[in-house]
């Protein structure tokens, strides 16, 4: 089948792939700029982005503020033409201060989920900037676009239907993924066309809908396509690339991981995540590891009684600490085995999808 494009505003992406936000600092301004060069379209992880700034321990708001304009602009720059977003999480205190920082900057879009982004039409408001919320269910994708419609006359520009497959955070509960009823997401897809439906014929707008979860391939995509959503998100793939911002050592244990070694665990941000089980994550399921300082990054995390800190153990994974650190990684991580260019990544990718 030929390739649709995906219009975000008043540009196109050739290639209707969206690379996934992926934190901390796996994905910053090489790796988005690189999938935006080749027709996608490429996302910075804004969750800790300053964790490489001398003050992040002391002033890591600042911190975090002054790396994801820097994140931008480096991205813009290697990128000039190219389509680029930031990915901002809910969860986070500073979520509006984000955002701001990333209008500002002039982002082309912006991705938010681990809840649900009730003021972001407002943040964005007189800019071009465009927004998609994340949504994991036919319901979700009803409350939010009523919510949004009933506040602010706005419809999301894209929405993003992530399943049970993808690594990171998940809008399902462990009942849901462990129980005999596992959600499917071509399904899912289904429902939330149908649903958002009187919502387009009222305001006379087209919701894209974009697939996310478990998409390894170009046969994925074509299926997913063929559906009827308007592209697809995927994290995974491109975390096997020469261009991920992640250390070495964090893209080999993608490379190294097993079937069996990916599994659900249960995040201090109080969600599901999908993640490799390594010995910190053997260690933290038997005893809780003191946190000895607090980020104040999320706003569900207690210092006091979480397991661990989230932020500290996903900062050790990214710098090449993977045995005392957090890997989020989809379902299907375990059938990575090199790592190659992102160019070459979607080169393969198109092809497939063309073939089938």
């Amino acid at each position: 089948m030929n390739l649709p494009t995906l219009s975000i505003g008043s540009k196109q992406a050739s290639v209707p792939i969206i690379q996934g936000g992926m934190g901390v600092g796996v994905s910053l301004s090489s790796l988005a700029s690189a999938v935006a060069n080749e027709g996608g379209i490429g996302i910075i992880s804004a969750v800790q982005i300053g964790f490489k700034e001398d003050d992040f321990d002391k002033n890591t708001n600042k911190a975090n503020i002054r790396a994801l304009k820097r994140e931008i602009r480096k991205a813009r720059e290697l990128s000039p033409n190219g389509i680029i977003g930031v990915n901002i999480m809910v969860a986070i205190n500073n979520y509006s201060e984000m955002v701001l920082t990333a209008v500002e900057e002039g982002i082309d879009l912006i991705i938010s989920g681990a809840g649900f982004p009730k003021e972001l039409p407002a943040l964005v408001e007189g800019t071009d900037v465009k927004i998609a919320p994340i949504v994991s269910s036919p319901k979700a994708a009803a409350v939010i676009t009523k919510l949004w419609m009933r506040r602010y006359e706005y419809l999301p520009d894209l929405m993003i239907v992530e399943g049970p497959d993808a690594g990171g955070h998940l809008g399902f509960s462990l009942d849901e993924l462990e129980g005999d009823s596992y959600p499917d997401l071509e399904e899912i897809i289904e429902g939330v066309i149908e649903t958002i439906k009187p919502f387009e014929e009222k305001k006379g707008k087209k919701i894209p809908i974009i697939a996310a979860g478990g998409i390894f391939d170009g046969k994925d995509i074509a299926r997913f396509l063929k559906l009827g959503a308007s592209g697809v998100q995927m994290g995974t793939r491109f975390v096997a690339t020469n261009e991920c911002d992640a250390s070495i050592e964090y893209k080999n244990a993608y490379i190294n991981a097993k079937k069996e070694d990916i599994d659900y665990i249960l995040s201090p941000v109080g969600m599901p995540g999908q993640a490799i089980i390594n010995p910190f994550m053997k260690k933290v399921a038997l005893e809780r590891e003191k946190v000895t300082k607090c980020y104040n990054c999320l706003t569900p995390c207690n210092p006091k009684t979480t397991q661990y800190c989230i932020s500290q153990a996903l900062i050790n994974s990214v710098n090449g600490n993977i045995d005392n650190g957090l890997i989020f990684i989809g379902k299907q991580g375990y059938r990575l085995e090199k790592i190659v260019s992102v160019k070459s990544l979607i080169e393969e990718l198109v092809a497939e999808v063309k073939r089938s």
